[in-house]
């Protein structure tokens, strides 16, 4: 428990301002689903943008096949999610 007291993450602020800005614009214009995008987006982007921070210190050898494995699969998600706005006609 003292891991998640104790941690501190580090986001620019003009990003938090830029997903509060499309996020609200996303859901003024009823694009629930786009909203939900950006904000899946953004949450991977700041993940592996610290991590890749930490890789960058200690080699790129440290990431495990997991690693690599998830985040494909959250490039998959969303390009899928993105596939699945431009089929859409209705």
């Amino acid at each position: 428990m003292e891991f998640v007291t104790t941690t501190e993450l580090s986001i620019p602020v003009y990003q938090m301002a830029l997903l509060l800005g499309l996020s609200t614009l996303a859901l003024l214009f009823g694009r629930v689903k786009l909203a939900l995008l950006i904000n899946y987006l953004f949450t991977m982007s700041w993940g592996y943008g610290i991590t890749l921070s930490y890789l960058a210190e200690h080699g790129y050898q440290n990431v495990g096949p997991f690693t690599l494995l998830y985040f494909g699969f959250g490039l998959v998600i969303a390009a899928l999610a993105i596939v699945g706005f431009l089929a859409h006609t209705g």
